[in-house]
């Protein structure tokens, strides 16, 4: 069974689907993700509070203060993305 996240859904990925979940994300295709590119795609998978969620996510993993969250920074994103009910597989 895998762990509910905060909107009630569980989401069983491998680590490569989130990536290519989180690049796909990115829709000004500078290589990394802003707070609203964040937001708009946790939206989009229904998490409730996505606006705040997004937000202390930029402020978890944004090692370099840059406000963006980059491609080297993305692991950790995903790390945090487990609190949310998403769930990583093997690849």
């Amino acid at each position: 069974m895998g762990r509910r996240g905060c909107s009630g859904r569980r989401f069983s990925l491998s680590e490569n689907q989130i990536k290519n979940i989180f690049r796909e994300l990115d829709t000004n295709g500078d290589g990394k993700l802003s707070w609203e590119e964040l937001k708009v795609g946790l939206k989009r998978f229904g998490l409730r509070f996505a606006c705040f969620k997004a937000w202390l996510a930029l402020r978890h993993v944004d090692a370099n203060g840059d406000g963006l969250i980059g491609e080297d920074e993305l692991d950790e994103l995903i790390k945090y993305a487990s609190k949310w009910g998403f769930i990583v597989n093997p690849s």
